[in-house]
């Protein structure tokens, strides 16, 4: 699995399970909706440990820019609320950012200033 399948599908399993939370809460569904929204928030957390990363906090920043675009396209789909263009330019500039953390070189080398 690649790390863009598991960052998209722990975004989809958070999102469901904060959602499940706000339908209760601010749409008046029944508290029953907290289970499975509780067993997507599991998921997410488990989703998330699948990426090799040697820093859990590295690997959580990156898949904020994912999580991002992901709400949007929830906005979009499921609320039936289109992004703007603040929302889609806020969302490349936080792919950008997640990409340069995925893709920085990283190495013994980084961790010493040059003389």
């Amino acid at each position: 699995m690649t790390s863009f399948a598991i960052y998209l599908g722990a975004a989809l399993a958070e999102i469901a399970g904060c959602f499940s939370f706000w339908a209760w809460l601010k749409l008046g569904k029944s508290a029953w909706w907290l289970l499975p929204g509780l067993l997507a928030l599991a998921l997410f957390a488990w989703l998330l440990t699948l990426i090799d990363s040697a820093a859990a906090g590295r690997a959580f920043a990156a898949y904020g820019g994912v999580y991002i675009v992901a709400s949007l396209g929830w906005m979009w789909l499921v609320e039936k609320v289109p992004p703007d263009r603040f929302d889609l330019t806020g969302a490349a500039l936080c792919l950008a950012g997640a990409a340069v953390i995925v893709a920085a070189p990283r190495g013994a080398s980084n961790l010493q200033p040059s003389s």
